[in-house]
Order: C-alpha cells, then structure tokens, then sequence
C-alpha cells in the first residue's frame, strides 16, 4: 500500500488537506498527518484539525508521497521549516514524489524543486519572476514527472484523484471518483 505524508500547518487551507486526505484514504492509501509542532492545527478559516502524530516523529520515515495543503499563512509556515524542506529534498533524490496545491507550490520552487519544471499555483502567489528556470501555466493540475502541483480549493478534488491515480492506478481513481457520484473525467 502507497504511504503518503501530508504535513498540517497552522493557517493551513481545510479544503484542500481534508479532500485529500479523504480522497486517498478511500483509495486505500496509507495517510499520515503531520503536524508542524504538538497540538491542534487552526485552518484558515477556523476549522480545527487533529493530525496523527507530529512532524518530529517521522522526520526519518519514507513515504511514496509527500503532498502539501496550501492556505495562508499555512504554506509560508511550510516553507519556513527547514525540516521539512530537508525532507522534501530527499524525496526529490530518492525519485519519489512531491505534490503541492494552492500557495504551497512555493515551498516547492524556495527549495529548488520546481527547477526546470511546469508548475501551477494559486494565481499571484508565486512571483514568477523570481522563479525563471520555472514554467508557470494555469491548468488546474500539472504533473511533471515527480512533482505534481495545482491550482487552490476549487481544484482540490481532481488533485487528489489525481494523486490516487498516480499512486495506485487508473482503476482506482475511477472506483473513488464514481462513489463520490462524480462525473468521471
């Protein structure tokens, strides 16, 4: 079974990282919830989340996939916690993926992990100008190899059967989507 960590950070978008962590678990994918420090996380918009265990505990742990919730302030907490970023880099060399949405994909590009690549974001969050060895599009989903990025809450859904597709298979995203009474893509 595919393992994925899905770091929670205060200010964190609710949508976004509930979506895909229930979109995943329905495909039967092992989900871990890290939260940046011990305790409750505050979503933006005020929604409490409880995550499994801390980002402490499985600083060593490989996963399939790391996939980072958007939101602000939530991914510039993201983006400022070099354990996290050190772990994303070593996902990088151990050719597995990353996947980032909303204004998360800036951590993706801070720590050098959209070199080269075709990205998306949440529209203004990213100074592209900042990023030249990027390419920026607007499609709601981009996957570039190893690394998968989109666009915010209204395209947190396709992201994530997405994600299931990539990790499992086509079938599955097929299963998950026509439970969620889905017109299937």
């Amino acid at each position: 079974m595919p393992t994925v960590l899905v770091p929670l950070a205060q200010g964190c978008e609710e949508l976004e990282a509930v979506t895909i962590i229930d979109l995943l678990r329905r495909a039967g994918i092992e989900v871990v919830t890290a939260s940046l420090q011990a305790g409750a996380v505050t979503a933006s918009r005020g929604t409490v989340l409880l995550a499994d265990t801390t980002l402490d505990a499985v600083l060593e742990r490989e996963f399939d996939m790391i996939v980072l919730p958007g939101g602000l302030p939530g991914a510039r907490h993201l983006e400022d916690d070099p354990r996290l970023i050190a772990m994303l880099q070593r996902q990088q060399i151990a050719e597995r993926y990353v996947a980032a949405i909303c204004a998360a994909p800036q951590v993706l590009a801070s720590a050098g992990l959209l070199d080269g690549r075709t990205a998306t974001s949440y529209p203004g969050v990213i100074k592209t100008a900042d990023y030249p060895r990027v390419t920026f599009v607007e499609t709601p989903v981009v996957v570039d190899g190893l690394v998968i990025t989109s666009r915010g809450p209204g395209t947190a859904m396709d992201f994530a059967l997405q994600l299931i597709e990539l990790l499992v298979n086509h079938e599955r995203r097929d299963d998950v989507e026509r439970a969620l009474v889905r017109t299937l893509h």
